[in-house]
């Protein structure tokens, strides 16, 4: 199977046939997603930020240059949640098991402090998408994690501020988990509401929980479809790395 299908049988439950695959898929409504559906069996993902001297890495090209010296090369990416104008993170973000950034249980404004928020992460048992306040209570090495707002998704139900008909659309990127070893980000191609992204994971690419990552700045690097998005600087970026 060709990971650039524009079907939905990849997330049925079946085998992929790659350790990572993309595909196009329509939301309910009918609105286009590029969604990337990862094996963590098979592939490590990796949280981005700084070069070896702390400079920020900004941008996929960025991440590409620091790892050509290296043999290595960028294949997949995607933004990984908030940011401030500096790029530091705005919550809590974990990379090879070292707090990077403290979690963030503040109130205030904006997406990120609609709560209930959360955090993508993985540990020893897996990766999960869990809330904000849930994180203190962790027994579990946790190798990675990004923190980011609203939670789609919270054990298969949506976010309560989420509303079918609201006129908010804009491009937004997120992350679900279907189980501790199958992890799927998603990009909208054109503009959504959270009801139609957050009902996407639930009932398209059957996760129970889902976490927002932006809107806006929403980027896609995935070399397979020649895209490598530049719309503007970012902080964190997730991804996965491969020979060149």
């Amino acid at each position: 199977m060709h990971r650039l299908l524009a079907i939905l049988c990849l997330f049925e439950g079946g085998p992929m046939a790659n350790a990572f695959d993309l595909a196009s898929v329509s939301t309910i409504e009918g609105r286009k997603v590029t969604v990337c559906r990862v094996d963590l069996h098979k592939e490590v993902l990796e949280i981005f930020l700084r070069d070896a001297v702390g400079a920020p890495l900004k941008s996929f090209d960025g991440i590409e240059r620091y790892l050509e010296p290296q043999g290595k090369r960028l294949v997949f990416g995607m933004n990984a949640g908030m940011y401030h104008g500096n790029l530091s993170p705005v919550g809590l973000l974990v990379s090879h098991g070292v707090t990077l950034r403290p979690l963030n249980l503040e109130g205030g404004g904006g997406n990120f402090f609609l709560k209930p928020n959360g955090v993508f992460m993985i540990s020893d048992r897996g990766a999960r998408v869990i809330a904000s306040d849930e994180y203190p209570e962790l027994n579990e090495k946790v190798l990675l994690a990004t923190q980011s707002g609203p939670l789609l998704l919270r054990a298969g139900r949506l976010h309560p501020a989420f509303h079918q008909d609201s006129k908010n659309r804009l491009y937004r990127n997120g992350v679900g988990v279907v189980s501790p070893q199958s992890v799927v980000f998603a990009i909208s191609e054109e503009p959504v509401n959270f009801y139609e992204f957050a009902t996407l994971f639930r009932d398209v690419l059957h996760c129970q929980d889902a976490l927002f990552l932006d809107g806006t700045i929403s980027s896609l690097h995935a070399p397979e479809l020649k895209r490598s998005d530049k719309k503007m600087d970012l902080g964190p970026i997730i991804g996965i790395v491969g020979g060149r």
